[in-house]
């Protein structure tokens, strides 16, 4: 017996989509960002810091407003991006996966920072002076060491990408098949009467994915943290 619905599959498949894809696109960002405040000192920084983490403690209404200012087809950036290269997010679900990124960036820039803090300088050190170069040192060294906990960083951005809400409904909206995934097809469900059923069954995937996520983020935030102490001399 089939535990899931045609439709509820679609929204599932849907949901894991926008998750991967807000996933992969986030992630060459948030590791770029998580390095420079990492290991950079400038002028600045702190502003840069703060605009990082913005999305976590804005209204995610405000953050889709936002979005809708920046990537609708008459805005500057969304007109040249579906000019150039045919993105188009309004009401697409690029534009959930769009939000999702967005709201996923401080949560996994904020984990892979602490990651790549925790690495031990020494054994960087240690490597160059044995010849390696920066990007092998990087390579061979910084980046095993940062590794689980960079995994940890992408399940707990894959986990907030699958939840997210606010900014997805605002920006993309709640079009069935396109971009209502799990939080909003319970928002809908929730808007009908008698649909208590399906609301606790929506739910009861959503708190399983999250419930799944956190756990694997734990023990790779375990796991990141043996590999340190093995390696601290």
């Amino acid at each position: 017996m089939n535990p899931l619905s045609p439709a509820e599959w679609e929204i599932l498949v849907l949901s894991l989509k926008v998750g991967g894809v807000a996933i992969a696109a986030a992630l060459p960002v948030s590791f770029a960002l998580a390095w420079v405040l990492a290991r950079w000192r400038f002028p600045g920084k702190v502003l840069v810091d703060a605009m990082v983490h913005l999305p976590l403690v804005l209204p995610p209404v405000v953050t889709g407003w936002l979005l809708l200012l920046a990537f609708s087809p008459n805005a500057l950036l969304g007109g040249f991006l579906e000019r150039t290269l045919g993105l188009t997010f309004l009401f697409r679900w690029t534009g959930a996966a769009l939000a999702a990124a967005v709201m996923a960036l401080p949560l996994m820039v904020r984990a892979m920072r602490l990651s790549l803090e925790a690495v031990d300088r020494r054994l960087e050190s240690a490597a160059r002076t044995l010849g390696a170069g920066p990007w092998r040192t990087f390579v061979t060294v910084t980046l095993p060491l940062s590794a689980n906990g960079v995994l940890a960083a992408l399940v707990l951005g894959f986990a907030r990408s699958v939840g997210e809400f606010g900014a997805t409904i605002t920006f993309a909206s709640n079009i069935p098949g396109e971009t209502q995934t799990l939080p909003l097809a319970i928002y809908s469900a929730l808007q009908v009467p008698g649909s208590d059923l399906q609301v606790a069954r929506l739910a009861g995937l959503s708190v399983a994915l999250s419930v799944a996520a956190l756990v694997l983020s734990e023990w790779l935030a375990r796991r990141s943290g043996q590999e340190r102490g093995r390696h601290v001399v």
